[in-house]
């Protein structure tokens, strides 16, 4: 059976440029591990349309759940929308519920600035296309401002803005995909290994894999830990009733290459 992953995909020039930091994946990283879950990949894209429709393809076709952030404003630089709509092959249309929480947003932003609400001024007419959306989306409700975002099956489209997308998505997980959580489920076990060659230690993480099935083996090469040093921290990772076993095998099989062992880890 193929296990589905989590993706992330973070849209915006500003990223690449260096003008701002990427906050996303750390935070998606975290909000998955609360619920014992894992980020399976995550892809940097700028705002070239057709690289993002690309992404957004790839993303619909791959079956997993994904999040992508940013680029679903009304500017002209925001393309993330129409590129999902190019990528589905559907039209855009104003999406009902999203033009009466925009109309919504609008009417308090004027109460707050104690001005009338004007519903049919050529800027509120353009604030609408921020609820256009690809045919058949669902929205997202956003708690900070009420511009919701938009998902299509299992990709999810949330703002750039931090304060809105983390809280997007972690709805999102806690209301779709509580059947995936697996809190505490899942450990790793690790030894720090020195003057040992990862090519030499292959065959037995291998050996360890083939032999305890859902359980991953890595390798971890460190040139100049503050520490270590030189070394390699080698380990096993996956469901705790089955760590225990390969971890052991692990350590049998390092003390039969005659490695020298350090610090042992648990997480």
């Amino acid at each position: 059976m193929t296990t589905r992953s989590f993706g992330l995909i973070v849209v915006g020039d500003e990223i690449l440029s260096g003008k701002r930091l990427d906050k996303h994946m750390t935070k998606v990283i975290e909000l998955l591990a609360a619920r014992g879950l894992q980020l399976g990949w995550a892809e940097y894209v700028g705002d070239v349309p057709a690289r993002i429709t690309a992404a957004l393809a790839r993303a619909f076709a791959s079956g997993d759940i994904v999040f992508s952030t940013g680029g679903i404003g009304a500017t002209p630089d925001d393309h993330t929308r129409q590129c999902a709509a190019a990528a589905l092959g559907v039209p855009l249309a104003l999406h009902p519920e999203a033009e009466r929480l925009i109309r919504e947003r609008m009417q308090d932003t004027a109460k707050e600035q104690g001005v009338a609400y004007q519903p049919e001024h050529p800027d509120n007419i353009h604030r609408l296309n921020m609820g256009v959306f690809p045919l058949g989306a669902n929205i997202i409700r956003n708690p900070y401002n009420k511009i919701p975002g938009f998902s299509i099956g299992d990709v999810h489209f949330v703002p750039g803005f931090p304060v809105m997308a983390w809280p997007m998505i972690e709805a999102l997980l806690d209301e779709r995909y509580t059947e995936l959580f697996a809190r505490g489920k899942d450990i790793e076990k690790s030894v720090i290994v020195y003057g040992a060659m990862e090519a030499a230690l292959t065959p037995l993480m291998l050996a360890i894999e083939k032999a305890h099935d859902g359980i991953k083996v890595f390798s971890l090469p460190s040139v100049d830990h503050p520490e270590h040093g030189r070394h390699i921290e080698l380990g096993v990772k996956g469901d705790a009733e089955r760590v225990d076993a390969a971890y052991a095998e692990l350590i049998a099989g390092l003390h039969a290459f005659k490695a020298k062992l350090g610090p042992e880890l648990v997480r």
